[in-house]
């Protein structure tokens, strides 16, 4: 296939079966896009602290906190929430600390208690 002609056939037969299958695929979930993400949630009784990409190529939350089928795709404005206070090795923390971070970055936990659940993320730098 040396003329253009011939790649742009093949093009648009592989475009057309492509969107043929897609149109086919039934979608899983209903998609609520102006709810908040909820954190923790659980689904297929685990629990997820952050968003997930379980079952999808994009990552996604539940709308409830046992998941209901009510979901949507996280945006950059979607990563769970700092708990604060929060206790770490016997002492209660009220906002992002460095302490314990090896790259001594700023850090805080997702739960209430760091020490039984280890669920963590990273600070903004500009909060510390």
């Amino acid at each position: 296939m040396r003329s253009p002609v011939g790649w742009l056939s093949l093009a648009l037969c592989l475009h057309g079966l492509k969107s043929d299958l897609i149109f086919r695929i039934p979608r899983p979930f209903s998609v609520f896009s102006n709810y908040s993400c909820i954190f923790p949630f659980v689904y297929d009784d685990i629990v997820y602290y952050s968003c997930v990409s379980v079952r999808s190529d994009y990552a996604w939350c539940s709308i409830d906190e046992m998941f209901q089928g009510r979901w949507r795709y996280c945006t950059a404005k979607d990563p769970p929430s700092c708990t604060f206070p929060f206790l770490y090795r016997n002492k209660y923390f009220f906002k992002c600390t460095k302490e314990g971070y090896v790259l001594s970055r700023s850090w805080c936990s997702l739960t209430r208690d760091y020490n039984k659940d280890g669920k963590w993320k990273q600070c903004s730098p500009y909060h510390l």
